[in-house]
């Protein structure tokens, strides 16, 4: 029988031209006007490459089994934890992109909130002209929810001094249209009654990258719109469509910049750091 890590090094390929109907899906996301830019925005790649998985090789969460390319991991949650982006040359609509996707570890842990396995996996965009993107995606699967009255772990607060607030409010025509641009099948994003009755959540979760990407567009923004190098997140607390939230940040002394997300009892949802060219 294969353990785990015998996943490790497992990579798969997938090659398509990018479209410029995904940026204009995109931008209406983002209320800005169509036809959008040509050049693919700072977290618009996860609009490319898209899993196209038969109906019938869904699990119940609405991802595909594992045991293909993702190790068969035995937690019924899954969620994305962050990850490290470097953009090397612009990725725009017309070109023929290639992305790698390679498996480059598999990490059981176990702590308070019970066992986890962590799964980072690396992902690389190219074109003719050569590298454009190189990501490494850090993925957590976990136990079901403790029962009702276990001890349940303090969630980290945000830092207070951000100067860059912006308030964001979720619903779940939002979710659905970010699940619907990504192909995104997982129903923690769309199917209220999964997420409560099945997942112990109490609404529909904003998706990791969504979050992500609307951190690095106010970074950019508030940094003169300079092109973004660098973008290392981590999640640590879900968001959800039940309450407002915020996105904040600062500029630091040595040209980058600290940005977060705070969820609506001040706990820390996001943080992150932006480098420029």
């Amino acid at each position: 029988m294969k353990k785990m890590t015998d996943w490790i090094g497992n990579h798969i390929e997938c090659t398509e031209i990018i479209h410029p109907q995904s940026l204009d899906g995109f931008a209406a996301l983002m209320d800005e006007d169509v036809p959008a830019p040509s050049v693919v925005p700072p977290g618009g790649h996860w609009m490319y490459f898209l899993p196209t998985d038969k109906q019938s090789r869904l699990a119940n969460d609405g991802h595909t089994f594992k045991g293909d390319f993702l190790p068969p991991v035995d937690l019924p949650r899954r969620m994305w934890a962050g990850g490290r982006l470097t953009f090397h040359q612009p990725l725009a609509a017309g070109e023929t992109a290639k992305k790698t996707s390679t498996i480059k570890s598999v990490t059981p842990k176990s702590g308070r909130t019970g066992n986890l396995v962590f799964i980072t996996v690396e992902h690389e965009v190219s074109t003719a002209n050569g590298i454009c993107i190189t990501e490494e995606h850090d993925i957590v699967f976990r136990d079901a929810p403790k029962a009702e009255g276990s001890a349940q772990k303090t969630p980290q607060q945000a830092p207070t001094n951000g100067t860059w607030d912006i308030t964001v409010t979720p619903d779940p025509v939002m979710l659905f249209r970010y699940s619907a641009l990504t192909f995104n099948g997982h129903r923690i994003h769309y199917d209220r009654d999964y997420c409560q009755q099945e997942e112990g959540y109490p609404g529909l979760i904003v998706h990791g990258p969504l979050l992500g990407t609307l951190l690095m567009r106010l970074a950019v923004k508030n940094m003169g719109n300079r092109p973004l190098k660098k973008f290392d997140f981590r999640n640590f607390n879900p968001v959800f469509d039940i309450a407002p939230f915020t996105l904040t940040g600062k500029a630091e002394d040595d040209g980058k910049c600290s940005v977060w997300a705070i969820g609506p009892d001040g706990e820390l949802a996001v943080s992150a750091t932006a480098e420029f060219a």
